[in-house]
């Protein structure tokens, strides 16, 4: 393991910034986000960003291709992807995970979307494992190891005022060879998270979901939802977009943007009819997708355990409290769900 003191962190950036483009967790007026280091960066290494790094290979708003018409015919032009070679520092391994199940999205099942592939391929990953659980993380409820990063390219763990980085991929010794001079050979004294505040049990749910699409308990529990999306916005697996036309005269552009499930208006159709017209339609797709959806087609449930939707929720819904009493409806645990309204 190579061992290096915290405060030389910017060297190693700095090195690294040489021949790529790296992403820190920089606190941003309040809110951590990974944005792109430079000079006088302070990279935080408390705690998980506020916006989840799913950003970088899945932008809010991406062009997807350039297009022009004359008379009858029309022509698409596409666009060079250029992403140059990045590094995504401190991401924390619940957002690791998260991204397998944005590879399966967008790179499985038929069909490969060459934005997001090449964004991936273009990146190197340096995980930071953890070491405090916050208040809202329940990682370990969806078989996330705190204490381990397996994907990354790089894994770090701090403990005190040092850093250790071990390798786990050629791209990583590269990576690692060439900040050797800041380095040195050790071990350092890490402990995982652990004593986790919240848990939520999935075993068994996903199957036992499918009975219950028109229960009672949907419409006791989006009562106190307001539909404002931001659990989605800030969910690292959340995955929902629009695509949009921009048209000036002979030309335009298409672009993706982020959506939501939890809108109105993402489900309606053009002549006016919605599947899902009611904010308990709209919330029962949000869980189902998670819970029984995403774990049919992927055999992964659709949850980190990050705790970013709980955390920042108006509403405080609860997501961990949601399982715990879908468990119970669906007779595979014990109690009531009166509490939900």
């Amino acid at each position: 393991m190579k061992i290096i003191n915290v405060e030389k962190i910017p060297e190693i950036i700095k090195k690294w910034q040489n021949d790529c483009e790296v992403f820190v967790p920089v606190d941003n007026e309040g809110a951590v986000d990974f944005i792109p280091w430079s000079e006088g960066s302070k990279i935080t290494l408390e705690g998980n960003s506020l916006v989840p790094p799913k950003k970088l290979f899945f932008p809010q708003t991406e062009t997807l291709y350039k297009y022009e018409t004359k008379g009858q015919s029309a022509n698409v032009i596409a666009l060079e992807e250029k992403t140059a070679q990045r590094i995504i520092f401190g991401i924390r391994p619940c957002d690791l995970k998260s991204l397998e199940m944005l590879d399966d999205v967008f790179l499985t099942k038929g069909f490969v979307d060459p934005y997001y592939k090449l964004k991936r391929e273009n990146t190197a990953l340096v995980a930071l494992l953890c070491a405090e659980a916050c208040d809202t993380c329940f990682c370990t409820s969806m078989n996330i190891d705190p204490g381990a990063a397996s994907g990354a390219d790089i894994v770090a763990c701090k403990s005190g005022e040092q850093l250790g980085l071990q390798a786990q991929t050629e791209k990583g010794e590269e990576l690692l060879n060439k900040v050797s001079q800041l380095t040195t050979e050790g071990e350092i004294d890490f402990k995982k998270a652990g004593n986790f505040k919240l848990q939520a049990d999935i075993e068994g749910l996903a199957e036992k979901l499918k009975e219950h699409f028109e229960s009672p308990y949907w419409e006791a529990a989006c009562r106190k939802c307001i539909g404002c999306g931001t659990c989605t916005y800030l969910c690292p697996t959340c995955h929902c977009f629009d695509i949009n036309s921009n048209t000036r005269g002979d030309h335009g552009i298409k672009t993706r943007c982020w959506d939501s499930c939890m809108f109105s208006e993402y489900t309606l159709m053009a002549g006016g009819h919605n599947p899902r017209p009611g904010k308990k339609e709209r919330f029962r797709q949000r869980f189902l997708h998670k819970l029984q959806y995403f774990p049919e087609r992927y055999n992964k449930t659709a949850c980190v355990g990050c705790g970013r939707c709980l955390a920042k929720c108006p509403a405080i819904v609860d997501i961990t409290r949601i399982i715990t009493e879908l468990r119970e409806v669906t007779g595979i645990g014990t109690g009531n769900v009166e509490s939900v309204s």
